[in-house]
């Protein structure tokens, strides 16, 4: 569980550092180490909901975003939180009629298609749109909702392209992905399904919870002018590996 613990932490810090891959790199892991489905998501769920709050408040205290009564950063959370409510209530709906290999290219292809468009407009500036805000929140929830995964690297890259800071658009998807993890915490612990399975969760939360001051630290320190550099490479990366893990491992 030591092991377990660790995988967890180095997947956090890279979610909490880039706002991305924590449940798309550590639910494989899981489930090749042969933990179950039933251990591994509503762990994986409650762990990211616990330490994607503590990321987002500790972002605020190291001053990487703004999340004081009123700020825009925190109106745009609570957006998306609400987005996150609407979209994993439709993604119900879809997963039953869509085959899920389906969903999984579907997932792969558009962030790597956000990944290669964060490289392409690197040095250009994009004008704020809550317009746009409502229907990132949407589609990355339903992508949340299907497959689990997906969430961080659209709504991290989607936001940098709407107009959102880099600091700011990673506090915010830690924060908000923190808060849509709850409703599907909420859904498996109001249902009770009798194969739910929550031992693992401590141990993932605390080796999650152990790299979040650090990620605090390493997005304070990295400088403005490489962060969209690294966060494009980060999401073009993790898109070409849901692809590749569909192809080599379906």
């Amino acid at each position: 569980m030591w092991a377990v613990a660790l995988f967890a932490l180095g997947c956090e810090y890279i979610d909490s550092s880039l706002g991305m891959g924590y449940g798309t790199t550590l639910t494989p892991v899981l489930l090749l180490l042969g933990f179950t489905p039933a251990e591994v998501v509503p762990s994986v769920l409650l762990s990211e909901f616990v330490a994607g709050v503590f990321a987002g408040l500790l972002h605020h205290q190291f001053g990487n975003v703004d999340f004081a009564p009123g700020s825009r950063c925190l109106r745009v959370v609570l957006l998306l939180a609400a987005c996150g409510v609407a979209g994993t209530l439709a993604a119900v709906l879809i997963a039953v009629v869509v085959p899920a290999w389906i969903l999984e290219a579907y997932i792969g292809l558009l962030v790597l298609g956000i990944g290669i468009g964060l490289l392409a407009t690197r040095k250009k500036n994009t004008e704020f749109s809550w317009r746009k805000m409502i229907g990132l929140g949407l589609v990355a929830a339903i992508n949340k909702g299907l497959s689990g995964g997906g969430y961080g690297p659209l709504l991290t890259g989607g936001q940098i392209m709407t107009g959102v800071g880099e600091k700011e658009a990673i506090g915010i998807t830690s924060l908000a992905e923190g808060l849509t993890c709850l409703v599907g915490v909420a859904a498996y612990a109001i249902t009770g399904a009798d194969n739910t399975d929550w031992r693992l969760a401590p141990t993932l939360i605390l080796g999650a919870v152990l790299s979040v001051p650090f990620s605090a630290i390493t997005v304070k320190n990295l400088p403005v002018s490489r962060m969209r550099w690294v966060i494009a490479c980060g999401v073009a990366g993790l898109g070409a590996f849901t692809l590749m893990r569909l192809v080599f491992w379906a």
